[in-house]
Protein backbone atom coordinates (compact mmCIF):
# COMPACT_ATOMS: atom_id res chain seq x y z
CA UNK A 1 0.00 0.00 0.00
CA UNK A 2 2.90 2.23 0.66
CA UNK A 3 4.42 1.93 -2.57
CA UNK A 4 0.79 2.28 -4.61
CA UNK A 5 0.50 5.59 -2.67
CA UNK A 6 3.93 6.99 -3.43
CA UNK A 7 2.66 6.10 -7.16
CA UNK A 8 -0.52 7.83 -6.57
CA UNK A 9 1.21 10.98 -5.07
CA UNK A 10 4.04 10.88 -7.77
CA UNK A 11 1.38 11.07 -10.77
CA UNK A 12 -0.77 13.59 -8.75
CA UNK A 13 2.94 15.70 -8.50
CA UNK A 14 2.75 15.68 -12.80
CA UNK A 15 -0.43 16.24 -13.33
CA UNK A 16 -1.16 18.88 -11.05
CA UNK A 17 1.46 20.98 -13.63
CA UNK A 18 -0.62 19.58 -16.60
CA UNK A 19 -4.77 19.42 -15.96
CA UNK A 20 -7.16 18.65 -13.08
CA UNK A 21 -6.22 15.21 -11.30
CA UNK A 22 -8.94 13.14 -12.29
CA UNK A 23 -8.49 9.66 -9.99
CA UNK A 24 -9.90 7.35 -12.20
CA UNK A 25 -7.44 8.60 -15.07
CA UNK A 26 -4.60 8.44 -11.86
CA UNK A 27 -6.04 4.66 -11.08
CA UNK A 28 -4.71 3.91 -14.88
CA UNK A 29 -1.55 4.51 -14.15
CA UNK A 30 -0.80 2.67 -11.16
CA UNK A 31 0.02 -1.21 -10.69
CA UNK A 32 -2.89 -3.04 -9.45
CA UNK A 33 -5.28 -0.31 -10.93
CA UNK A 34 -7.17 0.40 -7.28
CA UNK A 35 -10.48 2.11 -7.28
CA UNK A 36 -10.94 5.35 -8.22
CA UNK A 37 -12.56 5.80 -5.18
CA UNK A 38 -9.03 4.50 -3.38
CA UNK A 39 -7.41 6.86 -5.11
CA UNK A 40 -9.56 9.87 -4.23
CA UNK A 41 -9.37 9.16 -0.68
CA UNK A 42 -5.55 9.10 -0.71
CA UNK A 43 -5.54 12.28 -2.46
CA UNK A 44 -7.69 14.15 0.12
CA UNK A 45 -5.39 12.84 2.99
CA UNK A 46 -2.39 13.72 0.74
CA UNK A 47 -3.90 17.09 -0.65
CA UNK A 48 -2.19 19.31 1.90
CA UNK A 49 1.31 18.12 0.59
CA UNK A 50 0.65 18.21 -2.47
CA UNK A 51 -1.32 21.47 -2.47
CA UNK A 52 -4.38 20.03 -4.06
CA UNK A 53 -7.99 21.14 -3.54
CA UNK A 54 -11.00 19.04 -4.27
CA UNK A 55 -13.74 20.33 -6.80
CA UNK A 56 -17.34 19.67 -7.09
CA UNK A 57 -16.85 17.67 -9.61
CA UNK A 58 -14.53 15.19 -7.78
CA UNK A 59 -10.81 16.31 -9.50
CA UNK A 60 -8.22 17.63 -7.87
CA UNK A 61 -6.69 21.00 -8.92
CA UNK A 62 -3.30 22.86 -7.33
CA UNK A 63 -4.74 25.56 -5.38
CA UNK A 64 -4.53 28.91 -7.00
CA UNK A 65 -2.18 31.61 -5.91
CA UNK A 66 -5.28 34.46 -6.11
CA UNK A 67 -5.33 36.08 -2.73
CA UNK A 68 -8.84 35.96 -0.89
CA UNK A 69 -10.80 38.22 -1.72
CA UNK A 70 -12.71 40.61 0.41
CA UNK A 71 -16.39 39.88 1.24
CA UNK A 72 -17.49 43.28 0.74
CA UNK A 73 -16.14 42.67 -3.09
CA UNK A 74 -18.91 40.12 -3.21
CA UNK A 75 -21.42 41.66 -1.76
CA UNK A 76 -22.74 44.77 0.20
CA UNK A 77 -24.91 42.85 2.29
CA UNK A 78 -23.60 42.21 6.32
CA UNK A 79 -23.90 38.80 7.69
CA UNK A 80 -27.38 37.75 8.02
CA UNK A 81 -27.22 34.24 10.27
CA UNK A 82 -25.62 31.07 11.25
CA UNK A 83 -25.84 28.54 8.14
CA UNK A 84 -28.63 26.18 8.73
CA UNK A 85 -26.10 23.07 8.25
CA UNK A 86 -24.70 24.31 11.34
CA UNK A 87 -28.15 25.05 13.26
CA UNK A 88 -29.33 21.85 12.39
CA UNK A 89 -25.82 19.93 13.85
CA UNK A 90 -25.47 21.82 16.92
CA UNK A 91 -29.39 20.75 17.70
CA UNK A 92 -28.50 17.39 17.52
CA UNK A 93 -25.60 17.49 19.17
CA UNK A 94 -28.19 19.00 22.15
CA UNK A 95 -30.49 15.96 21.18
CA UNK A 96 -27.28 13.42 21.80
CA UNK A 97 -26.85 15.38 25.39
CA UNK A 98 -30.24 15.84 26.40
CA UNK A 99 -32.63 14.15 24.85
CA UNK A 100 -35.72 15.21 21.74
CA UNK A 101 -37.12 18.04 24.37
CA UNK A 102 -33.53 19.18 24.92
CA UNK A 103 -34.94 22.89 25.69
CA UNK A 104 -37.77 21.92 28.50
CA UNK A 105 -38.24 20.72 31.26
CA UNK A 106 -35.27 19.78 33.59
CA UNK A 107 -32.71 19.99 30.79
CA UNK A 108 -33.91 23.01 29.80
CA UNK A 109 -33.66 24.66 33.02
CA UNK A 110 -30.64 23.28 33.32
CA UNK A 111 -29.34 25.00 30.20
CA UNK A 112 -30.95 28.18 31.14
CA UNK A 113 -29.40 28.65 34.54
CA UNK A 114 -26.21 27.67 33.30
CA UNK A 115 -26.34 30.57 30.32
CA UNK A 116 -27.26 32.61 33.31
CA UNK A 117 -24.33 31.74 35.98
CA UNK A 118 -22.38 32.12 32.48
CA UNK A 119 -22.98 35.55 32.12
CA UNK A 120 -23.06 36.51 35.66
CA UNK A 121 -19.45 35.20 36.35
CA UNK A 122 -18.60 37.10 33.37
CA UNK A 123 -19.69 40.29 34.37
CA UNK A 124 -18.26 40.10 37.39
CA UNK A 125 -15.04 39.19 36.03
CA UNK A 126 -15.01 35.82 37.50
CA UNK A 127 -13.53 32.64 35.52
CA UNK A 128 -15.88 30.30 34.30
CA UNK A 129 -15.28 26.33 34.57
CA UNK A 130 -16.33 24.93 31.39
CA UNK A 131 -18.13 21.40 31.80
CA UNK A 132 -20.10 20.35 29.38
CA UNK A 133 -23.15 22.15 30.05
CA UNK A 134 -21.15 24.75 30.50
CA UNK A 135 -19.82 24.31 26.68
CA UNK A 136 -23.34 23.44 25.14
CA UNK A 137 -24.75 26.87 26.94
CA UNK A 138 -21.87 28.84 25.09
CA UNK A 139 -22.47 27.46 21.98
CA UNK A 140 -26.37 27.97 22.26
CA UNK A 141 -25.56 31.83 23.29
CA UNK A 142 -22.50 32.75 21.79
CA UNK A 143 -21.59 30.74 18.53
CA UNK A 144 -23.82 32.82 15.67
CA UNK A 145 -22.09 36.16 16.49
CA UNK A 146 -19.04 34.72 16.98
CA UNK A 147 -19.24 33.18 13.51
CA UNK A 148 -20.54 36.99 12.36
CA UNK A 149 -17.94 39.31 14.21
CA UNK A 150 -14.94 36.76 12.74
CA UNK A 151 -15.52 37.67 8.84
CA UNK A 152 -16.01 41.83 9.55
CA UNK A 153 -12.50 41.31 11.19
CA UNK A 154 -10.66 39.29 8.52
CA UNK A 155 -12.53 41.60 5.43
CA UNK A 156 -9.94 43.85 6.59
CA UNK A 157 -6.89 41.73 5.62
CA UNK A 158 -8.38 40.59 2.42
CA UNK A 159 -8.97 44.38 1.47
CA UNK A 160 -5.36 44.46 0.76
CA UNK A 161 -4.82 40.83 -0.41
CA UNK A 162 -3.07 39.80 2.41
CA UNK A 163 -4.47 36.44 3.15
CA UNK A 164 -4.06 33.34 1.18
CA UNK A 165 -5.94 30.86 -0.27
CA UNK A 166 -3.87 28.22 1.36
CA UNK A 167 -3.46 28.30 4.57
CA UNK A 168 -2.52 27.11 7.90
CA UNK A 169 -4.16 28.44 10.83
CA UNK A 170 -3.86 28.20 14.67
CA UNK A 171 -7.05 29.09 16.88
CA UNK A 172 -5.62 29.38 20.12
CA UNK A 173 -9.05 29.16 22.63
CA UNK A 174 -10.83 27.51 20.11
CA UNK A 175 -14.07 26.88 22.17
CA UNK A 176 -17.03 25.73 20.43
CA UNK A 177 -15.75 27.14 17.10
CA UNK A 178 -17.52 30.64 16.50
CA UNK A 179 -14.85 32.17 14.58
CA UNK A 180 -13.86 29.10 12.98
CA UNK A 181 -16.93 28.59 11.53
CA UNK A 182 -16.89 32.04 10.23
CA UNK A 183 -13.21 31.98 8.73
CA UNK A 184 -14.55 28.99 6.63
CA UNK A 185 -17.09 30.55 5.41
CA UNK A 186 -14.99 33.51 4.52
CA UNK A 187 -12.39 31.99 2.53
CA UNK A 188 -13.52 30.65 -0.79
CA UNK A 189 -14.79 26.95 -1.88
CA UNK A 190 -11.12 26.39 -3.24
CA UNK A 191 -9.14 27.20 -0.27
CA UNK A 192 -6.78 24.83 1.46
CA UNK A 193 -7.24 25.23 5.42
CA UNK A 194 -5.07 23.47 7.59
CA UNK A 195 -6.23 24.30 10.40
CA UNK A 196 -5.29 23.61 13.71
CA UNK A 197 -7.64 24.28 17.12
CA UNK A 198 -6.32 24.29 20.60
CA UNK A 199 -9.20 23.71 23.08
CA UNK A 200 -8.69 22.01 26.84
CA UNK A 201 -12.32 21.80 27.49
CA UNK A 202 -15.34 20.67 26.46
CA UNK A 203 -16.38 23.37 23.61
CA UNK A 204 -14.33 20.81 21.61
CA UNK A 205 -16.27 18.07 21.82
CA UNK A 206 -19.38 20.93 20.45
CA UNK A 207 -16.40 21.86 18.13
CA UNK A 208 -15.83 18.06 16.71
CA UNK A 209 -19.53 17.86 15.60
CA UNK A 210 -19.95 21.23 14.11
CA UNK A 211 -16.02 20.69 11.67
CA UNK A 212 -17.73 17.56 10.33
CA UNK A 213 -20.06 20.46 8.36
CA UNK A 214 -17.49 22.04 7.10
CA UNK A 215 -15.93 21.77 3.55
CA UNK A 216 -13.87 19.41 2.54
CA UNK A 217 -10.78 21.37 1.89
CA UNK A 218 -10.45 22.15 5.37
CA UNK A 219 -8.33 19.97 6.93
CA UNK A 220 -8.86 19.98 10.90
CA UNK A 221 -7.26 19.09 13.70
CA UNK A 222 -8.27 19.27 17.85
CA UNK A 223 -5.57 19.88 19.61
CA UNK A 224 -6.80 18.75 23.66
CA UNK A 225 -4.05 20.84 25.36
CA UNK A 226 -3.56 24.17 26.63
CA UNK A 227 -2.08 26.85 24.60
CA UNK A 228 0.78 27.02 27.07
CA UNK A 229 0.97 23.29 26.89
CA UNK A 230 0.99 23.02 22.83
CA UNK A 231 4.21 22.43 20.97
CA UNK A 232 3.67 23.27 16.84
CA UNK A 233 6.80 21.69 16.65
CA UNK A 234 5.52 18.32 17.25
CA UNK A 235 3.06 19.00 14.02
CA UNK A 236 3.78 17.16 10.69
CA UNK A 237 4.82 19.79 7.90
CA UNK A 238 1.85 19.92 5.92
CA UNK A 239 3.33 21.99 2.87
CA UNK A 240 5.28 20.14 0.38
CA UNK A 241 8.82 19.56 1.60
CA UNK A 242 9.87 18.19 -1.76
CA UNK A 243 13.44 20.15 -3.22
CA UNK A 244 10.98 21.48 -6.18
CA UNK A 245 8.43 23.26 -3.37
CA UNK A 246 11.31 23.96 -0.48
CA UNK A 247 10.68 27.33 -0.39
CA UNK A 248 6.68 26.20 0.46
CA UNK A 249 8.24 23.57 3.36
CA UNK A 250 6.97 26.15 6.21
CA UNK A 251 5.64 24.83 10.01
CA UNK A 252 4.90 28.48 10.95
CA UNK A 253 1.38 29.56 11.55
CA UNK A 254 -0.18 32.14 8.23
CA UNK A 255 -3.37 33.19 10.59
CA UNK A 256 -3.61 32.52 14.26
CA UNK A 257 -7.05 33.56 15.87
CA UNK A 258 -7.45 34.04 19.56
CA UNK A 259 -11.20 35.22 19.97
CA UNK A 260 -12.86 35.86 23.24
CA UNK A 261 -10.52 33.75 25.06
CA UNK A 262 -7.42 36.49 26.50
CA UNK A 263 -9.66 37.52 29.23
CA UNK A 264 -9.82 33.94 30.43
CA UNK A 265 -6.12 33.05 30.13
CA UNK A 266 -3.91 33.57 33.70
CA UNK A 267 -1.31 35.36 31.62
CA UNK A 268 -2.79 36.66 28.33
CA UNK A 269 0.57 39.08 27.25
CA UNK A 270 2.89 35.98 27.39
CA UNK A 271 0.51 33.67 25.59
CA UNK A 272 0.13 36.26 22.51
CA UNK A 273 3.84 36.61 22.79
CA UNK A 274 4.09 33.07 22.47
CA UNK A 275 1.86 32.94 19.71
CA UNK A 276 3.36 35.53 17.62
CA UNK A 277 6.66 33.48 17.65
CA UNK A 278 4.72 30.81 15.66
CA UNK A 279 3.35 33.17 13.20
CA UNK A 280 4.56 33.83 9.68
CA UNK A 281 7.16 36.33 8.35
CA UNK A 282 3.79 37.58 6.51
CA UNK A 283 0.99 35.85 8.61
CA UNK A 284 -1.78 37.68 10.97
CA UNK A 285 -2.63 37.67 14.64
CA UNK A 286 -6.51 38.39 15.02
CA UNK A 287 -7.21 38.92 18.26
CA UNK A 288 -11.00 39.69 19.38
CA UNK A 289 -12.52 40.37 22.73
CA UNK A 290 -16.93 40.99 23.38
CA UNK A 291 -17.54 44.87 23.52
CA UNK A 292 -17.86 45.58 26.85
CA UNK A 293 -15.32 48.15 28.46
CA UNK A 294 -13.14 45.90 30.76
CA UNK A 295 -12.79 43.41 27.96
CA UNK A 296 -11.87 46.25 25.07
CA UNK A 297 -9.66 48.17 27.22
CA UNK A 298 -7.73 44.95 28.25
CA UNK A 299 -7.24 44.11 24.35
CA UNK A 300 -5.96 47.70 23.44
CA UNK A 301 -3.52 47.59 26.61
CA UNK A 302 -2.01 44.45 25.47
CA UNK A 303 -1.79 45.54 21.70
CA UNK A 304 0.05 48.59 22.94
CA UNK A 305 2.30 46.65 25.22
CA UNK A 306 3.19 44.55 22.19
CA UNK A 307 3.95 47.41 19.98
CA UNK A 308 6.35 48.56 22.21
CA UNK A 309 8.36 45.73 21.52
CA UNK A 310 8.38 45.56 17.81
CA UNK A 311 5.01 44.24 16.84
CA UNK A 312 2.85 46.12 14.18
CA UNK A 313 -0.39 47.29 14.99
CA UNK A 314 -2.18 46.32 11.78
CA UNK A 315 -5.82 47.39 12.83
CA UNK A 316 -8.19 48.56 12.81
CA UNK A 317 -6.62 51.69 15.58
CA UNK A 318 -4.05 53.32 13.85
CA UNK A 319 -1.31 55.29 13.85
CA UNK A 320 -0.54 58.39 11.56
CA UNK A 321 2.25 59.68 13.17
CA UNK A 322 5.72 58.35 13.42
CA UNK A 323 6.86 57.45 16.50
CA UNK A 324 3.30 57.76 18.23
CA UNK A 325 0.77 55.59 20.38
CA UNK A 326 -2.03 56.31 21.96
CA UNK A 327 -2.23 56.25 25.59
CA UNK A 328 -6.08 56.51 26.08
CA UNK A 329 -8.36 54.39 27.81
CA UNK A 330 -8.50 52.53 24.07
CA UNK A 331 -12.29 51.59 24.75
CA UNK A 332 -13.32 50.87 20.53
CA UNK A 333 -15.72 48.48 19.60
CA UNK A 334 -17.47 47.71 16.01
CA UNK A 335 -21.01 47.35 15.62
CA UNK A 336 -23.18 45.52 12.99
CA UNK A 337 -26.45 44.66 11.81
CA UNK A 338 -28.22 41.52 14.21
CA UNK A 339 -28.16 38.59 12.95
CA UNK A 340 -31.36 36.29 12.43
CA UNK A 341 -32.44 33.97 15.64
CA UNK A 342 -31.45 30.69 15.21
CA UNK A 343 -33.79 28.08 15.99
CA UNK A 344 -32.06 26.78 19.12
CA UNK A 345 -32.00 30.19 20.91
CA UNK A 346 -35.47 30.60 19.92
CA UNK A 347 -36.72 27.41 21.53
CA UNK A 348 -34.70 28.26 24.81
CA UNK A 349 -36.13 31.28 24.98
CA UNK A 350 -39.44 30.54 24.34
CA UNK A 351 -39.79 27.21 26.91
CA UNK A 352 -38.17 29.28 29.62
CA UNK A 353 -41.66 30.16 31.45
CA UNK A 354 -41.05 33.41 33.93
CA UNK A 355 -38.07 34.29 31.89
CA UNK A 356 -37.61 37.86 30.52
CA UNK A 357 -38.53 37.16 26.49
CA UNK A 358 -35.02 37.34 24.57
CA UNK A 359 -32.97 36.60 27.45
CA UNK A 360 -31.31 33.77 25.61
CA UNK A 361 -31.52 35.51 22.69
CA UNK A 362 -27.99 36.82 21.27
CA UNK A 363 -27.58 37.99 17.92
CA UNK A 364 -25.77 41.38 18.53
CA UNK A 365 -22.78 42.09 16.69
CA UNK A 366 -20.57 43.95 18.57
CA UNK A 367 -16.94 42.84 19.26
CA UNK A 368 -13.43 44.84 19.49
CA UNK A 369 -10.84 43.60 18.06
CA UNK A 370 -6.85 43.86 16.91
CA UNK A 371 -4.47 42.72 13.78
CA UNK A 372 -0.88 42.49 14.95
CA UNK A 373 1.70 41.62 12.62
CA UNK A 374 5.65 41.14 12.52
CA UNK A 375 6.56 42.85 9.11
CA UNK A 376 5.52 46.49 9.51
CA UNK A 377 2.48 46.16 7.32
CA UNK A 378 -0.36 48.35 8.29
CA UNK A 379 -3.74 48.62 6.81
CA UNK A 380 -3.79 52.69 6.69
CA UNK A 381 -0.11 53.55 5.87
CA UNK A 382 -0.56 56.89 6.06
CA UNK A 383 2.32 59.45 7.53
CA UNK A 384 1.56 63.08 8.74
CA UNK A 385 4.59 64.18 9.99
CA UNK A 386 4.68 67.88 8.12
CA UNK A 387 1.36 68.15 6.43
CA UNK A 388 0.12 71.41 8.67
CA UNK A 389 -2.27 68.82 10.45
CA UNK A 390 -3.21 69.13 13.85
CA UNK A 391 -2.07 66.11 15.92
CA UNK A 392 -4.30 64.82 18.75
CA UNK A 393 -1.07 64.63 21.38
CA UNK A 394 -1.16 68.59 21.14
CA UNK A 395 -4.94 69.25 20.98
CA UNK A 396 -4.68 71.16 23.71
CA UNK A 397 -3.14 74.41 22.34
CA UNK A 398 -6.24 74.32 19.72
CA UNK A 399 -9.29 74.83 22.36
CA UNK A 400 -11.84 76.85 21.22
CA UNK A 401 -10.10 77.07 17.31
CA UNK A 402 -10.99 75.58 13.95
CA UNK A 403 -8.35 73.15 12.77
CA UNK A 404 -7.92 70.55 9.79
CA UNK A 405 -7.31 67.05 11.05
CA UNK A 406 -7.05 63.72 9.68
CA UNK A 407 -8.49 60.63 12.01
CA UNK A 408 -9.72 57.60 11.95
CA UNK A 409 -13.56 56.20 12.91
CA UNK A 410 -13.15 53.97 15.80
CA UNK A 411 -17.04 53.88 16.39
CA UNK A 412 -20.41 53.92 15.43
CA UNK A 413 -22.86 56.92 16.88
CA UNK A 414 -22.08 56.77 20.67
CA UNK A 415 -25.06 58.51 21.44
CA UNK A 416 -27.49 55.67 19.81
CA UNK A 417 -25.17 52.31 20.36
CA UNK A 418 -26.26 49.83 22.67
CA UNK A 419 -22.66 49.04 23.47
CA UNK A 420 -21.83 52.87 23.87
CA UNK A 421 -20.64 55.17 27.06
CA UNK A 422 -24.45 54.30 28.53
CA UNK A 423 -24.11 58.20 29.63
CA UNK A 424 -26.13 59.67 26.81
CA UNK A 425 -23.83 61.46 25.21
CA UNK A 426 -25.28 64.38 23.61
CA UNK A 427 -28.98 64.16 24.81
CA UNK A 428 -30.18 66.99 24.66
CA UNK A 429 -32.27 68.17 28.42
CA UNK A 430 -35.64 68.02 26.51
CA UNK A 431 -34.83 65.10 25.11
CA UNK A 432 -34.69 65.91 21.72
CA UNK A 433 -32.64 63.86 19.33
CA UNK A 434 -29.19 63.17 20.30
CA UNK A 435 -26.40 64.59 18.38
CA UNK A 436 -24.37 61.71 16.64
CA UNK A 437 -21.24 61.06 18.24
CA UNK A 438 -18.13 59.04 16.75
CA UNK A 439 -14.78 58.50 18.73
CA UNK A 440 -11.94 59.22 16.31
CA UNK A 441 -8.21 58.84 16.98
CA UNK A 442 -4.72 59.49 14.74
CA UNK A 443 -2.87 57.22 17.02
CA UNK A 444 -1.08 60.39 19.10
CA UNK A 445 -4.19 61.12 21.72
CA UNK A 446 -3.50 60.67 25.41
CA UNK A 447 -7.50 61.06 26.13
CA UNK A 448 -10.59 60.28 24.06
CA UNK A 449 -11.54 62.84 21.56
CA UNK A 450 -15.28 62.71 20.10
CA UNK A 451 -16.32 64.06 16.56
CA UNK A 452 -19.34 65.89 17.48
CA UNK A 453 -22.01 66.23 14.39
CA UNK A 454 -24.53 69.43 15.19
CA UNK A 455 -25.50 69.94 11.82
CA UNK A 456 -25.23 67.67 8.72
CA UNK A 457 -24.55 68.76 5.51
CA UNK A 458 -23.55 67.31 2.49
CA UNK A 459 -20.17 67.77 3.02
CA UNK A 460 -19.65 66.38 6.00
CA UNK A 461 -21.55 63.88 5.70
CA UNK A 462 -18.78 61.25 4.94
CA UNK A 463 -18.12 61.37 8.67
CA UNK A 464 -21.87 59.33 9.17
CA UNK A 465 -21.22 57.46 5.96
CA UNK A 466 -17.83 55.86 6.81
CA UNK A 467 -17.36 52.79 7.96
CA UNK A 468 -15.56 51.86 11.69
CA UNK A 469 -11.90 52.16 10.75
CA UNK A 470 -11.76 54.31 8.12
CA UNK A 471 -9.43 57.47 8.07
CA UNK A 472 -10.94 60.82 7.14
CA UNK A 473 -10.00 64.69 6.74
CA UNK A 474 -11.63 66.98 8.19
CA UNK A 475 -11.34 70.86 7.36
CA UNK A 476 -12.48 73.75 9.70
CA UNK A 477 -14.13 71.41 12.74
CA UNK A 478 -14.21 73.17 16.15
CA UNK A 479 -12.06 71.98 19.33
CA UNK A 480 -13.45 72.33 22.89
CA UNK A 481 -13.33 70.24 25.91
CA UNK A 482 -15.55 68.49 27.44
CA UNK A 483 -15.17 68.59 31.33
CA UNK A 484 -17.75 66.71 32.16
CA UNK A 485 -16.18 63.30 29.99
CA UNK A 486 -12.39 64.67 30.25
CA UNK A 487 -12.46 64.57 26.50
CA UNK A 488 -12.45 66.80 23.41
CA UNK A 489 -15.16 67.17 21.55
CA UNK A 490 -14.17 67.94 17.90
CA UNK A 491 -17.83 69.88 16.74
CA UNK A 492 -18.75 69.11 13.27
CA UNK A 493 -20.75 71.74 11.85
CA UNK A 494 -22.34 73.43 8.46
CA UNK A 495 -18.63 74.93 8.33
CA UNK A 496 -16.90 71.96 8.43
CA UNK A 497 -15.99 69.46 5.28
CA UNK A 498 -15.19 65.80 5.78
CA UNK A 499 -13.70 63.51 3.58
CA UNK A 500 -12.72 59.83 3.28
CA UNK A 501 -9.25 58.92 2.56
CA UNK A 502 -8.68 56.01 0.12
Amino acid sequence: MTDQREAIRSNAKYLRQVRPIDPEEISSYVEGEPHPAVVAQILREEALDLGLVEREDGTFAPVSDEPVPPRSAATSDPVHRLPERYVTRLEEDLVDRYGVDWHEGPSGSLLRSTIRRMKSQYLERRSVSYDEDVAAGYAIYHLPAYYAAIQYALDDLAERGLLERRLRVLDVGAGVGGPALGLFEFLPDDSLVDYHAVEPGEGADVLEALLEETGQNVHATIHRTTVEAFDPGSLDDSRDSDADDADDADPAFDLVLACNVLSELEDPEAVLRRTLEWLAPDGSLVAMAPADKNASIELRELERTLEADGVTVYGPTVRLWGGESPTDRGWSFDVHPDLEVPSFQRKLDQAGKGADPGEFVNVDVQFSYSILRRDGTRRIAIGLEGSGRAKMAEMERHVTNRIDLTAAKLSHSLSEARGGDGGGRGRDADGRKPNPIFKISDGSEAVDHYAVVTNETALNRPLLEAEYGDVLAFENVLVLWNDDEGAYNLVVDEETIVDRIG
